[in-house]
């Protein structure tokens, strides 16, 4: 059994150290991984990203992360990364890494992702450049995703987002927003790689759980959705 606990959105500012500690100090008791799935900061400060570093610094688990749109606020998303690294903290955008947990392989591929909508109600490439790029990145960022996975030599697959690769995880949310919460490109990513969990954030008011087309369960784990400081989820290896 491998044990992920996961929390994202938790936009800790310069005012938060220590907000999230207390619940991490027995972390090793609950989890074999801890995966934080984006918006660490509020405006995506190195200063911030400070305070991120320490809050979860030296928790007894490995710890594996994605940035999120708040963590890009700043442009000095190169910077924010690393001072995550710094601190012991792996950053994956397109890429992935590979954990021996009780003698099985856990791998995680992460990336940002991005948004463009869901199937029926999407964005497509068509029209203005401006259109073009907006739903080229998403693709862009979803092929990063795809291969980044299909890398993974490991016994359990897990994706790492911020945004959304499906609708499910989103409703609460307004519908008029849901092209800026996720891309059904991901989704696909996940779907062709033989993955076993989708971790993502974002939506803070959408719900917990929800599954690809392709039947790989997928988890919002927006802090302001799982009401904590981190969950667990637990896979068969």
């Amino acid at each position: 059994m491998i044990r992920i606990a996961a929390v994202g959105d938790v936009h800790l500012g310069e005012d938060a150290q220590g907000r999230l500690r207390p619940a991490l100090e027995k972390l090793p008791e609950h989890a074999d991984v801890l995966l934080l799935a984006g918006d660490l900061t509020r405006h995506g400060t190195p200063e911030e990203a400070r305070v991120v570093a320490r809050e979860f610094h030296d928790v007894g688990v490995p710890v594996l992360a994605v940035l999120g749109n708040h963590d890009y606020h700043a442009d000095a998303a190169s910077e924010v990364t690393g001072v995550l690294t710094d601190s012991g903290i792996e950053v994956l955008e397109g890429d992935g890494t590979v954990l021996p947990v009780g003698g099985k392989r856990l791998g995680v591929a992460g990336v940002k992702g991005f948004g463009g909508g869901f199937e029926g109600r999407c964005a497509s490439a068509f029209g203005e450049p401006e259109m073009k790029a907006f739903v080229g990145h998403t693709v862009e960022i979803a092929d990063k995703l795809r291969t980044a996975l299909d890398s993974l030599a490991c016994d359990v697959r897990v994706a790492l987002l911020h945004y959304s690769p499906v609708p499910d995880t989103l409703h609460g949310e307004p519908l008029e927003i849901y092209p800026f919460l996720g891309a059904y490109q991901l989704g696909e990513a996940v779907d062709a790689t033989g993955t076993d969990l989708v971790l993502h954030g974002h939506a803070h008011m959408g719900t917990e759980r929800g599954v690809t087309p392709g039947g790989v369960r997928v988890r919002n784990v927006a802090q302001p959705v799982i009401r904590s400081a981190f969950t667990v989820y637990c896979l068969d290896a």
